[in-house]
């Protein structure tokens, strides 16, 4: 077992841990104002390279730059935090973003733009890594569903708030360029403000566990991590071309997004009421089962008022696949091992990331609009699958 590591059956904590309640709001506060520069990355990519004339696949192959930035440096997190500090680490880093986005600007050129969304992914990652990672240590382990549900609502909040801003400020110029950069200054101005006391849980003195050795123990996890970024990123970069394909205009396009996101909003806290009741597990496959069935009606409700539920419930239990597989790292890992588990949950999240939109891209190429709803489909199914084999084969050990 790695160091740091305990049963599922034992909690980090006990339910009488005090709740650092200013911390937590800092933290959040951090990761949400990220989050709105973030959000709004995928589909101003999307357009401008629609206007430019390339192909979903092209678009797809675009999009998978970035998390191809997360997997790159993901096995290097749990290093920089010991050599700079998880404070000094999330607020360069937010700054490199802030350049980057600047760059996106100053270098209007779609094939500059391939190396600069695969550097974003790469500064970006450490924030990722260590908001979630001071959210599920601080959290109390009778109440972490209900924290890492709201913590991800808000930070939801961010990302429906990233698109929004494209229907006020639109997609042409510097306006939505500098409401990246706005967001990741304020990002590392309240990372520097709020982070400075929380240390000692990232650096416990134990050699933390590699990718691979979480892959042995908890395999389940990662691969709802991978299903959870193919299917969001997916959807979020490749949602425009399936809806253009349906005649739906621009403004609608980034509306449906906006509805997509708000999904991460009201279902997230539900969701993790429902973590503390019956289990992050089980809880799992319940969200990627809806997600499946969500996906395989989206071609018949894309022209109808249905699409704004459907895309509201897609948008909460396929993120909230990402909620649960937190719930449980949070409730199984402490110390080193919980930022090295982290760094594999950012290493997984790249991948799927690098599997979804590029595979939804050419399967759209291939056979259609529906190709984008048939990969979502195969992916949920595929996790509910190996979720109900690794219960099944856990039984009889």
């Amino acid at each position: 077992m790695l160091p740091g590591a305990m049963p599922s059956h034992v909690p980090a904590d006990s339910p009488e841990t005090p709740m650092p309640r200013a911390a937590l709001a800092g933290v959040t506060a951090s990761v949400a104002v990220f989050a709105v520069a973030q959000g709004l990355s995928y589909p101003l990519f999307t357009f401008l390279m629609q206007r430019q004339g390339l192909s979903p696949g092209m678009i797809g192959l675009s999009a998978a730059m970035t998390p191809l930035g997360l997997v790159a440096s993901a096995i290097f997190v749990p290093a920089w935090v010991r050599l700079f500090g998880a404070r000094g680490l999330a607020v360069s880093c937010a700054l490199a973003a802030a350049v980057l986005f600047t760059l996106v600007g100053l270098l209007q050129n779609e094939i500059a733009w391939y190396p600069i969304r695969f550097l974003i992914g790469f500064a970006i990652n450490p924030l990722y890594i260590l908001g979630e990672v001071w959210m599920m240590a601080l959290a109390p382990a009778a109440r972490r569903g209900r924290i890492m549900g709201t913590f991800n609502a808000i930070t939801g909040a961010g990302y429906a708030a990233g698109p929004l801003t494209l229907t006020v400020v639109g997609t042409d110029g510097w306006p939505p360029l500098l409401v990246g950069i706005g967001g990741f200054v304020a990002c590392a101005m309240l990372m520097a403000l709020t982070t400075a006391g929380l240390r000692g849980f990232e650096d416990d003195g134990e050699r933390p566990g590699g990718v691979w050795q979480f892959w042995t123990l908890a395999p389940a996890l990662l691969v709802a991590v991978i299903v959870s970024a193919a299917t969001q990123q997916s959807v979020y970069s490749l949602l425009p071309v399936f809806g253009a394909a349906y005649g739906l205009v621009e403004t609608t396009l980034a509306a449906l997004i906006t509805m997509l996101s708000l999904g991460n909003i009201v279902l997230q806290i539900p969701l993790g009421f429902l973590a503390e009741r019956f289990g992050a597990r089980a809880m799992i496959v319940a969200c990627a089962l809806v997600n499946l069935i969500c996906a395989l009606i989206l071609p018949f409700v894309v022209t109808t008022p249905l699409i704004w539920p459907v895309l509201l419930v897609m948008g909460g239990v396929g993120y909230g696949v990402y909620t649960m597989a937190m719930v449980e790292l949070g409730n199984r890992f402490r110390g080193s091992a919980l930022v090295a588990g982290n760094a594999a949950f950012a290493l997984m999240w790249g991948v799927g990331g690098i599997i979804g939109p590029p595979g939804s891209g050419a399967m759209m190429q291939q056979v259609g609009p529906v190709g984008l709803p048939a990969v979502i489909a195969a992916l949920s199914a595929a996790l509910v699958s190996f979720a109900i084999y690794r219960a099944a084969t856990r039984r009889q050990a």
